[in-house]
């Protein structure tokens, strides 16, 4: 050890978290030795606290900007002159651990794999994934530094958000579950369901040391399989929903739908569904379909069988010929 670098080891410092890395929850005071000498200054600035570990054991967690005096059994000079058997280095050690007090926003969150239901409502397997953002704040500082940080020099934001995301996984797919909550409904119910996954995650934290402030889901998606499945659902729906409109039942609207087109073509009887007799013509039948859901009936409103019609023409089962032809037919017989 040159004699420069022995003195200058021995003189009073200056101990300070400068410039402050954005991405660290914790950073080491990088002392050569650990040797921290009598009479230098620890600087606590504004959104920071410091962890004293002397000997082993934390001795003090610093929680307070301010400007604060070390003072430990290492004498300047005398110790490591006695020590020179051991390299100068002396047996009482004290590492100083500044950590990140002012909160940490905006930490992004996502599932890591679709989470698996059953859609109770529409009896449909559903994979959904999720994402969002979260903020926190280090409360137990000594908590955290002896449960998570230990031996390290540096621990980072993402260490804990890598660490958290299986948490926040496991409440999510216990809160589906539990809400039973139709696919169509997630969107609107996401606000809810981000404060009830924050209640919960809330003692997740607190096991680390934090304080969770903040905590949203975003947004979601579905996978390509369960897309397939949610499209069905919304032909169906809209399809009910055309067929109500136009007086019809959505079994009625499929039927005519069937006949029509295996009506272009004389070979598609098996497609249509329909059982037969022998020598009827499908052409007969479609036409005798047709008949029966168009035919006017006593006491129901006139608009309602014309927008009956108008299904059948819109869905091409009937053409602009056969509309104009039968509204004109019903409008007589009214």
């Amino acid at each position: 050890m040159g004699l420069f670098n022995f003195f200058k080891k021995q003189v009073a410092t200056v101990i300070e978290w400068q410039p402050q890395a954005p991405g660290l929850l914790v950073w080491k005071y990088p002392a050569a030795t650990d040797e921290i000498k009598n009479a230098s200054k620890l600087i606590i600035a504004p959104g920071q606290g410091c962890v004293l570990v002397y000997e082993g054991k934390i001795t003090d967690v610093i929680d307070t900007e301010g400007v604060y005096n070390i003072r430990t059994d290492n004498h300047p000079f005398i110790t490591s002159l006695l020590k020179v058997a051991q390299l100068f280095e002396s047996e009482h050690k004290m590492g100083l651990y500044f950590y990140r007090k002012a909160e940490v926003v905006n930490q992004g969150w996502g599932t890591s794999s679709p989470i698996k239901y059953m859609d109770e409502y529409y009896k449909i397997p559903i994979q959904l994934s999720a994402f969002g953002n979260f903020s926190y704040r280090l409360s137990d500082a000594g908590r955290f530094f002896t449960e998570y940080v230990g031996s390290q020099d540096t621990y980072s934001t993402e260490a804990f958000r890598e660490a958290i995301q299986a948490r926040i996984q496991q409440v999510l797919t216990s809160c589906l579950a539990e809400e039973k909550m139709p696919y169509t409904k997630i969107d609107a119910e996401i606000a809810r369901l981000s404060t009830t996954m924050r209640d919960r995650l809330v003692q997740d934290f607190e096991a680390f040391g934090l304080v969770l402030r903040d905590f949203r889901i975003e947004g979601n998606s579905f996978d390509e399989e369960t897309q397939t499945r949610i499209g069905k659902i919304a032909d169906i729906t809209a399809d009910s929903h055309a067929a109500s409109e136009g007086g019809l039942s959505y079994v009625e609207l499929e039927k005519l739908r069937a006949l029509r087109d295996a009506a272009k073509n004389e070979g598609g009887l098996a497609g249509a569904g329909v059982g037969l007799g022998a020598g009827m013509s499908l052409g007969k039948v479609f036409s005798n379909s047709i008949d029966e859901v168009t035919q006017p009936t006593v006491g129901v409103d006139p608009m309602e069988q014309l927008r009956k019609l108008k299904l059948l023409l819109d869905e091409n089962i009937i053409t602009q010929e056969e509309f104009e032809e039968k509204k004109k037919d019903y409008l007589n017989k009214l």
